[in-house]
Parts: structure tokens; sequence; C-alpha cells
């Protein structure tokens, strides 16, 4: 078969070929293609549509701490309401390890309070820039009429001399 435009492929085609792109095959999408002849686009087509559906199709031939966070997090999502026979059972057809999806579930439970966390610092820092703008500007602007202050003195003292001579000489 070639990946010409406007063919249909069979939905049992779709699906072992999808197959080969999940956990434990993870086969790459390049090898794939080249195996099969359909397209890459396609086939990248296709795992962004199985992605959305709920599967993890990493398709990139990497091993699974490799894998997208996109892919761990549908991982978590298949497994979070599995019971310990279900969840060892999907490990084993997975080749993936309980412990690796325990760790990836923290992950995504703690995101939110993280980036929580990380907006608050980023509040508080951005405050105290402001604060520190804040006095810079007033310390600027004391130090500009300081400045001109100083200008328009030695201004008068020229003229001054310029109108009743050098005075320093007597």
């Amino acid at each position: 078969m070639n990946g010409k435009l406007g063919q249909r492929y069979s939905k049992e085609m779709k699906e072992s070929i999808l197959k080969r792109m999940m956990p434990p095959n993870n086969e790459s999408i390049k090898k794939i293609s080249e195996e099969v002849g359909i397209t890459e686009t396609t086939l990248y087509k296709w795992r962004k549509e199985a992605r959305i559906g709920g599967s993890a199709t990493p398709g990139d031939g990497q091993g699974s701490e490799q894998w997208s966070r996109e892919d761990k997090f549908l991982v978590v999502m298949e497994t979070y309401i599995m019971n310990e026979a279900e969840l060892a059972e999907y490990c084993r057809k997975k080749g993936l390890y309980k412990e690796q999806i325990e760790a990836w579930r923290g992950v995504c439970l703690n995101a939110n309070g993280l980036q929580f966390n990380q907006t608050k610092q980023l509040n508080h820092e951005l405050k105290e820039e402001k604060k520190r703008a804040k006095t810079l500007e007033k310390d600027l602007q004391k130090k500009e009429k300081a400045l001109a202050e100083a200008a328009a003195l030695l201004l008068l003292r020229k003229k001054a001399q310029a109108i009743w001579g050098d005075q320093e000489d007597e």
C-alpha cells in the first residue's frame, strides 16, 4: 500500500498500526511508515486522533522514561481507577512498571499545586521589584532636583561674577 491522498485504510489496519505505536511495542512512526508504505504525515495524524481519544501512543521508539508528558498523562488517566490486579495486568501488557505510573501520577497530581506556588512566588517577586523601582525613581528625582539646583547656582554665580566682577581676588 502507498500513502496516496484519498486512499482509505481499513479500521483493522489502522488499529493494528496504532497498536504498534503503543506500549510495549512503541515502534517509531518512521519505521512503521517504511514498512507499510503509509506516509508519516498520515501516521502522525492517526496518532494525534488516538491521543485525543485518550490512548497513549508514543510512536517514537523511545523507552517510557523519554515519552512526552502527554503520553505519560494519558497512561495515568487510563490507569487511575484501576485496582492493584488490573494495574499489574496493564503494566505487563504495556511493558511498564507500577512504580513508573505511580511516579507519573504524583507529578500530575502535584502539577497544579506547583504552578500555584510558582505563581505566588512570582507575584511576590514582582511586588518587590515594583517597590525597588519606585524607590529608585524617588532617588533619581531627588538627584535630578539637586543637580538642577547646583546647575542653577553655578549659573547665578557666573552671572554675578560677570556683573560685579571677580570678587575672589580682593
